[in-house]
């Protein structure tokens, strides 16, 4: 196996600038030539400058070496690994790969980072041994964020060298790779765009409007709240006509995208008015700006004019349900129906032509799409025989559903993959994933839960260690009782019979926090005993995890904020992909942290160096960094505000999270020793006139306004150990018992309420 340590990018476009700073985040050093060296730079200050950010810290970008072809193309000498992103000419492409070709050293890899160009057209000048090791390596922007990595591959290839891409692509850059073969659109796309195409023609066949078809095609089937049309605003309607033509161009007319992806006459209409998307005048959404407020309108695509867009409530799940959307007897149920139907039988058609791995394009529609659930989960959650029983007469079967149908419940087996992906027959094989992959989402589909309730379940797992895994499942994955009932049981589980507990899921995020909902209902009908009950529920949770005789850790992925990073801090350890976001942001709407926040990052600063046994320079630092709603986007950012500690450590790929937490468990299980009680010295009242200083200062410079004085006051109180002093010893109760009293008091204030109302309202911050 060869070890790749060397990267040159060719091209320093946004796909180039994104592919190096990538492999900066992995630790590796990489050139990243352009036309002139100039052009380099711009990229690595563009890289610099990027939100959301492309490096995971700043000292990424000193990795990055910027250079120009014509005076550093010699760099290609010394790397395992040369990408092509340059435009998308094939006459620049192929006078780059002589470049190449002349100058790497044997069995150095080399890829395309196209989109549209077959990868047979682009190596049909190359040496024959320069085709061994050349595929294309499509990578999904923004690439930090996108887990999707296509691998496309064609019969010349070293299927043992091209490995070796592969497990660096998946170990070392931490994406999900799904190798394909030469077709066009390879694989997310193909399915992705036809699924789109599906959702467009529909609408417009069952005379949908757009907030009516954004409202299916989004959260209820699992897909991003965009929408079908909100989506096509956003990657931009006349960049979507050009991809279909392509298609219809590249297609056989036998393939069923003929039949959705022809041009519309509303979207040629949309592009010679210049209504492109959200980088125009706008699209099927508009804001009208004409009568000195924003307002967001609609298009009524059947007189083409624009009128305000009225959110419409159409009583469907928030969270993925899709048997409950299908079920459904009206338009919204038959539109689903026909979008699910229609994608999951072009799905299944692409098998085993396309690929021979039918999870290769689930993987490619979650990591690619941020789809919930790829097709044939979703088939397998509607039920084979139930699906068919459900289809037309005039519907087409593809051979690999009448193959499932003997196969039954082994569609979901997981077979493991000797060479990570490759399998040597052109059949229909199980499920693959490469060497050592724990993924929930199989486990889910090949057995039952220990105990669910409607915000959470507890899976059993068995890797190096025989471990339970709790999964929250609500949107957002916000935390309820039902979420803290799942942990108790967890606990109890455990103690009888498992080697540890690890908090994962394969959603979006891992959790946004507290039921703000939940908050509000209860403050605005005074039920103040209830929420006390609740927060103090859920601190003596998370402090018997947090205290347990056995390993815990978390796996956090997306945001862990608010009551979801207070879940994250108050386990043994954390693996935390390299993608999450950390930190304490109840401030912003008025309230403290109180399932434990603000007495964890007392008791992480508590021995950092910087704080020399000083109260108040403890009490201060703590503060600072929940007064400003601080948060981080990677692990190594975290670790630098003690939002992890030097026992957690970051995981590249998201599919390997679990795997890293199993490893975790069995390392530890033999002599595991639970964490002692902590005690805390606090300064008290004393350091309040500090705190106000800092309050007044920002209120000043209208950071904040009155009640974020009061919010910062009642947090450095809190902070502060209340009325405590210097020689007074505190406990952990003591500190929880503290939390829940301001967070009451706060939350009792119509201010606070009004900021919570907002926030649930707009998804944004109130300035009051």
């Amino acid at each position: 196996m060869m070890k790749i340590s060397k990267v040159v990018v060719i091209g320093s476009g946004t796909m180039g600038s994104g592919i190096a700073a990538q492999v900066a985040n992995a630790g590796l050093q990489v050139h990243l030539l352009d036309l002139t060296k100039d052009i380099a730079i711009g990229a690595c200050e563009r890289i610099k400058n990027s939100r959301p950010p492309l490096l995971m810290e700043d000292d990424c970008l000193t990795k990055i070496i910027p250079g120009s072809i014509e005076n550093d193309i010699d760099k290609i000498k010394e790397a395992d690994w040369v990408v092509e992103a340059v435009v998308e000419r094939i006459d620049i492409k192929k006078s780059i790969y002589s470049k190449i070709d002349n100058l790497r050293k044997p069995g150095a890899l080399v890829s395309s980072n196209t989109s549209s160009i077959p990868l047979k057209v682009l190596a049909e000048d190359m040496s024959d041994e320069m085709k061994k090791v050349f595929c294309i390596t499509h990578f999904f922007n923004p690439v930090r964020y996108m887990r999707l990595l296509e691998l496309v591959i064609g019969t010349q290839n070293d299927k043992e060298k091209i490995s070796d891409l592969v497990t660096f692509g998946d170990k070392i850059l931490g994406k999900t790779v799904v190798v394909c073969k030469d077709s066009p659109g390879f694989l997310g796309n193909r399915v992705g765009v036809y699924a789109m195409q599906v959702a467009m023609t529909e609408a417009f066949n069952l005379g949908l409007s757009v907030e009516e078809a954004d409202a299916v095609f989004g959260r209820p089937l699992g897909i991003p709240k965009t929408g079908i049309f909100g989506l096509y605003d956003l990657i931009g309607i006349d960049l979507m006509s050009d991809v279909l033509k392509s298609f219809i161009k590249e297609l056989p007319t036998s393939d069923s995208f003929h039949q959705v992806g022809t041009e519309l006459p509303i979207i040629k209409k949309l592009i010679d008015d210049g209504y492109t998307g959200r980088k125009g005048k706008g699209g099927f959404f508009r804001m009208n700006k004409s009568s000195g407020t924003k307002v967001l309108e609609s298009l009524n695509y059947n007189n083409y004019t624009y009128s305000e867009s009225k959110k419409v409530n159409l009583k469907l799940p928030e969270v993925m349900d899709i048997n409950k959307v299908l079920n459904r007897e009206d338009v919204y149920g038959k539109y689903a129906w026909s979008i699910m139907k229609k994608t999951i039988l072009y799905a299944s058609s692409l098998v085993p032509d396309v690929t021979e791995n039918f999870n290769d394009i689930d993987d490619a529609m979650k990591c690619g799409f941020n789809w919930s659930k790829g097709p044939f989960e979703i088939l397998n959650e509607i039920g084979i025989i139930n699906f068919i029983s459900k289809l037309g007469k005039d519907d087409k079967i593809p051979p690999f559903i009448k193959q499932l149908l003997d196969q039954k419940k082994s569609l979901f087996s997981v077979a493991e993959s000797s060479l990570h992906y490759f399998h040597p027959k052109k059949s229909y094989v199980p499920m693959q994933r490469a060497k050592g992959v724990i993924n929930l989402s199989d486990i889910k589909k090949s057995s039952s839960p220990l105990f669910n309730n409607s915000s959470a379940s507890i899976w059993e797992v068995q890797g190096s260690s025989r471990f339970i895994c709790v999964e929250f499942h609500t949107k957002a994955n916000a935390l309820d009782g039902l979420t803290n009932d799942c942990l108790n049981k967890a606990y109890d589980l455990c103690n009888e019979k498992y080697d540890g507990i690890v908090l994962a899921n394969d959603a979006m995020q891992f959790s946004a926090g507290v039921n703000l909902n939940y908050f509000y209902d209860k403050a605005v009908s005074k039920k103040f005993n209830e929420i006390d009950l609740f927060l103090n529920n859920f601190q003596q949770s998370l402090y018997q995890l947090q205290h347990a005789t056995f390993p815990v850790i978390s796996c956090p992925s997306g945001l862990a904020i608010g009551g979801g990073y207070e879940v994250v801090s108050q386990t043994s350890f954390v693996a935390a992909h390299s993608n999450s976001v950390l930190g304490l942001v109840e401030t912003l709407v008025g309230l403290i942290p109180a399932g434990g926040g603000c007495k964890e990052m007392l008791r992480r600063w508590s021995n950092h160096p910087e704080i020399k046994n000083d109260p108040k320079l403890l009490s201060l630092k703590v503060f600072n960094l929940i007064g400003y709603a601080t948060t981080v986007d990677s692990p190594s950012k975290a670790k630098a505000k003690q939002f992890l500690g030097d026992q957690d450590i970051m995981v590249m790929s998201r599919d390997r999270l679990i795997e890293e937490a199993d490893n975790i468990i069995f390392a530890n299980k033999e002599n595991y020793k639970a964490l002692e009680s902590a005690s805390f010295t606090l300064p008290g009242p004393t350091i309040m006139s500090e705190m106000l200083d800092i309050l007044n200062e920002l209120k000043d410079k209208k950071v904040i306004g009155e009640h974020g004085i009061e919010v910062g006051k009642k947090l450095g109180y809190m902070l502060s150990g209340g009325e405590t002093n210097p020689s007074a010893i505190l406990t952990e109760q003591d500190l929880y018992d503290l939390e829940r009293e301001i967070f009451i008091d706060l939350i009792k204030q119509k201010s606070t309420q009004e900021r919570i109302r907002h926030t649930l309202d707009t998804g944004k911050p109130l300035f009051n």
